[in-house]
């Protein structure tokens, strides 16, 4: 038999795949690889020919499309994406078939019934790139629709690709204007849509209650500039109408949705609430509130507050996991800041030092942007040992911090990271009224009510201090490890010492003054032999470690007579003097 002469052209190459198709084997082969062969007969073939594609190759979970086209290409990916929407709905949210779509323009060599050659590989990995249900094309793609299509891409700049070695400038389209009403953009924000919560119980009389709930969770998560919340009168919108979260999100623009219910029997009353995924109904958090009905009020705005508190924190984590998968080439100011703050609240060696690069790089692509100022004050301070941080490494995070304030007043975050950097530099009248100040602007900022409640207990109001500090905790079930330090500190001055080492032992990589402050606890409570381990390591990290350069230089109370109390506590462990 002849060889098929070998042929280059100029061709648009669609590739495709199914989100998550091994798992779908996996919970049933037969059922799985029979839809497959469904779609691909009903609308994958008669889609492709309707728009003058040719199908070079069919895999098990995805296909390789020719078109003589861009722009026939990219109309027939979004052809194929609503027509398996639709096709998909009546289908349990674990069975649906899911696809992601990468284009691109190249010149090809056509062998036979197969491509080959790098725009054939390029066109493979934007696949990779795309959102489930999505669409990515590269920027040559994109040059072609100018004026010839009236569908829109986000710019997703330039992104470095496997084997390929130039960075490739990518576009992404998510859902189609043509199924229901027009999709709204997701803003650079987390967006987040609060629908009304159900009650349960079914009671007309009562509903004050569930909305009560509801509107309150999205007047605190408001109070979260670095959140995108949508008002109660559009999310009250999809009251009642059987309408997927998919859907919703897609109309209303966000990324996360919360749901609830709630259901009252006698004098108990039972809230539940859950944190879920728009694109693809993930359930990132979810939690039951029981509570007594003693004043309906006071449960109303206690249950909205932990709530609020712990929302704000899954969808911070759920940010920065994603930001730290995005490759660093040519990332948008915005997602610098995610990965600086992500950095900043890891432990590896370089976490901090990674912080400032990414932060430094948030504010030279945006100088206007208040929050990344203010957690690069941080991160320089970070890098320098906090209040060990040389005068002039102090000096440049204050004014760094007061930037960030002065772009953004309205921000609480802003003025809490001015606070704490006031704290470093024993300023702390200063530090109060900006915790103050930032605890006035978001009184659901857990972070806001421990480090305040430090700063208290650091100016000797102990009472006071651990009072806010176990609010904090209360409304932020899942706090960063930091948390324990600030508690510890607090326990400690206050003589309990056993629970300040217990406190203390919950910090994650302790350095040499984390275990100097165990070895004053330890030695206060009389557990000389732990203190004695403490101390050893102290000394193997630090062998000139002296007592009185670590509370002149690392210790940051304002009493004496409190200063003298860790003092005793240092020595009594064995420390140097």
């Amino acid at each position: 038999m002849a060889k098929d002469r070998v042929k280059r052209r100029l061709a648009a190459i669609m590739a495709t795949d199914i989100v998550g198709y091994s798992r779908l084997i996996e919970i049933d082969e037969m059922d799985t690889l029979g839809s497959i062969k469904r779609l691909q007969a009903s609308i994958f073939r008669p889609t492709i020919s309707t728009h003058g594609g040719q199908i070079m190759k069919l895999m098990g979970d995805g296909a390789l499309v020719m078109f003589n086209s861009a722009v026939d290409a990219v109309n027939c990916g979004v052809s194929l994406q609503n027509d398996i929407t639709l096709d998909q709905r009546q289908i349990s949210p674990d069975r649906r078939m899911i696809f992601r779509i990468g284009i691109n323009l190249a010149d090809v060599v056509v062998e036979g019934n197969d491509l080959f050659g790098d725009g054939v590989n390029i066109a493979a990995r934007l696949e990779a790139l795309a959102q489930p249900g999505g669409i990515c094309i590269s920027d040559t793609v994109q040059r072609q629709l100018a004026g010839k299509s009236g569908l829109a891409f986000e710019d997703g700049g330039e992104v470095s690709l496997k084997n390929i070695a130039r960075p490739v400038r990518v576009w992404h389209w998510m859902d189609s204007p043509t199924v229901g009403p027009a999709s709204l953009p997701i803003t650079d924000r987390p967006s987040i849509a609060v629908l009304p919560f159900e009650d349960l119980n079914g009671r007309p009389d009562e509903t004050f209650f569930s909305d009560g709930i509801t509107e309150d969770i999205i007047t605190g998560l408001a109070r979260f500039r670095s959140l995108s919340v949508i008002a109660a009168n559009s999310s009250f919108n999809f009251r009642g109408k059987p309408t997927s979260l998919k859907e919703i999100g897609r109309q209303l623009g966000v990324a996360f949705i919360v749901e609830g219910s709630i259901r009252r029997v006698d004098q108990r009353i039972r809230v539940t609430a859950q944190l879920i995924e728009a694109a693809t109904g993930s359930h990132l958090w979810a939690e039951r509130f029981d509570r007594s009905l003693t004043d309906v009020f006071a449960v109303q705005d206690e249950v909205a507050k932990m709530i609020v508190s712990t929302l704000v924190g899954r969808i911070e984590e759920v940010k920065f996991q994603q930001s730290l998968r995005k490759p660093t080439v040519s990332l948008a100011a915005y997602e610098y800041y995610l990965r600086g703050v992500a950095h900043l609240r890891g432990y590896a060696d370089d976490d901090n030092q990674q912080a400032c690069h990414m932060l430094e790089a948030a504010v030279e692509r945006d100088p206007r942007f208040a929050l990344a100022y203010a957690y690069l004050a941080l991160s320089r301070v970070a890098l320098h040992g906090y209040a060990d941080a040389p005068a002039e490494v102090l000096d440049d995070a204050f004014a760094i911090a007061r930037k960030a304030v002065a772009l953004d007043g309205q921000e609480s975050v802003c003025h809490r990271l001015l606070a704490l950097v006031c704290v470093f530099r024993r300023e702390f009248d200063i530090a109060e009224r900006h915790f103050r100040r930032a605890y006035q602007l978001n009184p659901n900022d857990a972070n806001g009510l421990v480090q305040m409640g430090g700063l208290l207990a650091r100016r000797g109001r102990l009472d006071e201090g651990l009072e806010w500090i176990n609010e904090g905790m209360r409304l932020n079930p899942f706090p960063p490890s930091w948390y324990e330090a600030a508690l510890a500190n607090v326990l400690y001055l206050l003589e309990r010492y056993d629970e300040a080492a217990l406190a203390l032992s919950e910090l994650p990589n302790p350095g040499p003054y984390t275990h100097a402050r165990l070895a004053a606890c330890y030695a206060q409570a009389h557990r000389l032999s732990e203190a004695h381990s403490e101390v050893a390591l102290v000394l193997r990290e630090r062998p000139n470690f002296s007592t009185a350069d670590f509370l002149k230089r690392v210790v940051v109370l304002e009493c004496p007579d409190h200063r003298e109390l860790l003092r005793q506590g240092l020595l009594k462990a064995g420390l140097p003097e």
